[in-house]
């Protein structure tokens, strides 16, 4: 009897998610459209965190894509600066303004990784009370589209007779016979 039970439970739990999961799918899809990410980036230790970012957003759970975003900028932002060279310390306002003025970002890039830093950050990491009025659908579709400005201008890439060539290859592990490891973010290629 107690099988037959798990089965019934098992079931109705099916059913219940895929109720919820057909109710949604319409805004899913929506949400993962509404955010112009960069469909290929390098295969760094990041980008399988940027593409759950992602998901959590298209799924709509927003406290978690907020946090996410504010988390994978910051490595982004570290790998930056790793591969430029450039110390590390200052505040992150102070050094995307240094990265901005040794033309390894552009103004708009910088202001996205300045917008996402001043997202509430230390309030979410916190779970500080604030975070009880932070508009968490709102804000994380704007981290979303600002981490994707900053993807956009550091993956950036183009084709030439069929191959992948990377704007900024100091961004990319490009191998000694031309290739180059990469994340594919489907469907945006």
């Amino acid at each position: 009897m107690a099988e037959a039970e798990e089965d019934l439970t098992r079931a109705e739990v099916r059913s219940s998610i895929q109720d919820a999961f057909n109710q949604t799918l319409d805004q899913r899809v929506e949400r993962y459209l509404e955010v112009q990410h960069q469909g290929i980036i390098g295969n760094h230790h990041f980008a399988r965190a940027s593409s759950e970012c992602l998901e959590v957003y298209r799924d709509g759970y927003f406290i978690s894509a907020v946090m996410v975003s504010q988390s994978v900028a910051e490595g982004i932002f570290r790998f930056i600066l790793d591969r430029n060279g450039i110390s590390s310390e200052g505040d992150r306002p102070s050094m995307a303004a240094v990265l901005k003025n040794k033309g390894v970002i552009s103004e708009q890039c910088a202001e996205a990784f300045v917008r996402i830093w001043n997202s509430f950050r230390n309030d979410v990491h916190h779970m500080n009370p604030k975070i009880a009025s932070i508009p968490f659908s709102d804000l994380a579709k704007r981290n979303l589209e600002d981490l994707a400005i900053i993807e956009r201008e550091i993956f950036a890439v183009s084709f030439h007779n069929g191959k992948l060539v990377p704007v900024h290859p100091k961004y990319w592990d490009l191998k000694p016979d031309g290739t180059v490891p990469v994340f594919l973010r489907y469907p945006r290629l």
